[in-house]
């Protein structure tokens, strides 16, 4: 990964990664956030209904990739697959792998508090650039562009079960012992806007059961729930 400390321009970015875009509106479409759009009265349009559309289209992608990619796996599988591919923190992996951030279009703002760097734009903006893509060379444009980036995550996903959710299995065996439903409590916060950590403890029955920490509310709690099936012996 590149730094971020020089921003590049639509077509130095499509150059970058080998993409052939005619229609270049369309690609600087695709790295505008609404931030950018407030400070710059002549740009357009901003990428969110681009990322409306990447969103959908990457659902379908991915879902046909793994059917044809595992022929033999069940439903419940290929789903929770899918959702480990198009996940927030695993498509802002992907924008990373290309230096995403250095082409993303922000306003100062949201620049200047490390917006570049941030999980939840990293991945809208990759969605939106898969819209763009779709837009530009349709499905088959999509599917070269994104294959690469599958191939080489899917198996880390089934050998290190990224692909469960430990949440969910918790949240079953609580049941099953008669519990309540566990309570993810948020215990501290740290560092600035752009690169939080976050602490949480589950706590089943009034007992902390495990910890976790992370870059959201979401990896974290993830976390302090896979903490716990550890102390339960519970973990694949």
């Amino acid at each position: 990964m590149q730094s971020n400390s020089e921003s590049e321009t639509p077509e130095e970015f499509a150059s970058r990664v080998s993409l052939k875009f005619h229609d270049t509106l369309l690609l600087s479409r695709a790295l505008t956030h609404r931030s950018y759009l407030n400070e710059h009265p002549d740009a357009l349009e901003d990428n969110e209904r681009l990322e409306f559309l990447g969103d959908a289209v990457l659902d379908f992608i991915v879902g046909a990739w793994l059917y044809n990619r595992y022929p033999e796996m069940p439903e419940g599988d290929l789903t929770r697959m899918r959702s480990a591919l198009v996940h927030t923190e695993q498509l802002a992996e992907f924008a990373n792998q290309i230096d995403l951030g250095r082409a993303m279009r922000l306003g100062h703002g949201e620049s200047q508090a490390g917006g570049n760097n941030r999980p939840g734009l990293l991945c809208d903006t990759f969605e939106a650039v898969v819209g763009a893509i779709y837009l530009e060379r349709d499905i088959a444009g999509v599917s070269e562009f994104i294959s690469p980036f599958l191939l080489a995550s899917a198996e880390d996903i089934l050998i290190n079960h990224k692909d469960e959710d430990p949440k969910s299995n918790l949240q079953e065996w609580a049941q099953a012992q008669g519990f309540p439903a566990p309570l993810y409590v948020t215990k501290n916060s740290s560092g600035p806007d752009h690169s939080k950590l976050f602490e949480v403890d589950v706590v089943i029955n009034s007992q902390v059961y495990g910890s976790g920490s992370g870059s959201s509310k979401q990896a974290a709690t993830k976390s302090a729930a896979k903490a716990a099936l550890d102390t339960l012996g519970l973990s694949r």
